[in-house]
């Protein structure tokens, strides 16, 4: 069909619709032929590739979000996370990956993650749906905003992107990526005192003793190796990012409190009265000061709406909003 067409206004919207259609099928067909033919003319010097992929890993901020860790049965089951996937994918070259939403209909999505190698013509897809719903301590939420929409559609697919991305990369360089990460958390962490640490004011952020700790461990945080501490760091990752709940590691009752306990009043007394109260304009504002994650912050404001006085009200929306902006720009 000729410009002329495409731009006579006395044509149907049908056809209009249908001619812009063939325009984005005719673009997108030619995108990836442009991109086979460079991936085939510049193909990677996998010597390179894998020089590339360790000095990226030598970089403790990567190295630091590299791994996750569940539990299965009695094993701690690990391995690398979507970060260290994406670097990995953007160091090997020629490949493309990435999630994209296929239709929206009626409080669902159906999303598709895929990586893609243009040189060996490799491909990794998933194809899956995600609920428009989001479970909070006060059950399940509907999402309307389309930020929200977004937001969780990215969380859900972010697992399948790097299964994607791991079944198209050799898994021997995989391995040496995991290994090389492990290395620079070693060499990076300090004492061994110094790490643990950290590693306890990041696990105190998801509500988990020094107790629990050295429970899991079965000794004395004192006695902690490094080898150790790179498994809890796994951990915490996995908790942060919602891969795992808190008693899959330490045990039924772990995990956040459902409200801080109040200055002045035994932890007795609140398991009686106040537990199962709604939490107070002071503790939603502390819960979103205190949020780490776009999750976290989600979580906290499930609650603004049943705050009485609307200047308090008002007053927490605008909290929100600054931290959610704080996180979405950390990220």
């Amino acid at each position: 069909m000729n410009q002329k067409n495409q731009l006579n206004p006395f044509r149907t919207g049908t056809e209009q619709a249908g001619t812009l259609v063939e325009i984005e099928q005719s673009r997108a067909i030619q995108e990836v032929q442009a991109a086979m033919v460079i991936a085939k003319k510049f193909p990677r010097d996998e010597a390179v590739a894998m020089d590339r992929i360790l000095k990226t890993c030598t970089r403790t901020a990567l190295a630091d979000k590299a791994m996750y860790a569940f539990p299965r049965g009695k094993e701690l089951v690990t391995g690398p996370s979507i970060r260290l996937a994406e670097a990995i994918a953007q160091n090997w070259g020629n490949i493309q990956f990435g999630i994209r939403e296929l239709e929206q209909v009626e409080g669902n999505s159906t999303v598709e993650a895929f990586a893609w190698d243009l040189e060996t013509n490799t491909r990794q897809a998933k194809v899956f749906q995600v609920a428009h719903i989001r479970s909070t301590r006060n059950g399940n939420k509907k999402l309307t905003d389309p930020r929200d929409i977004y937001e969780m559609t990215a969380n859900q697919g972010a697992r399948r992107l790097r299964s994607c991305i791991l079944g198209v990369i050799p898994g021997d360089v995989i391995d040496v990526a995991v290994r090389q990460c492990e290395i620079t958390l070693a060499s990076n962490s300090g004492t061994t005192e110094e790490a643990m640490k950290k590693v306890i004011e990041h696990f105190a952020k998801v509500c988990v003793t020094p107790e629990m700790i050295e429970k899991r461990l079965g000794h004395n945080i004192a006695a902690t190796t490094q080898t150790e501490i790179v498994n809890l760091r796994k951990i915490y990752r996995s908790l942060r990012d919602n891969m795992a709940k808190v008693e899959d590691f330490f045990g039924p009752g772990a995990g956040k409190p459902e409200v801080d306990i109040p200055v002045g009043k035994s932890e007795t007394a609140v398991s009686d009265s106040t537990q199962e109260a709604s939490p107070t304009y002071a503790e939603i504002a502390k819960y979103l000061n205190d949020a780490s994650t776009a999750n976290e912050a989600d979580e906290a404001a499930t609650f603004i709406g049943e705050i009485k006085d609307e200047k308090q009200r008002q007053e927490l929306i605008d909290l929100y909003d600054k931290c959610r902006s704080e996180i979405d720009n950390n990220e």
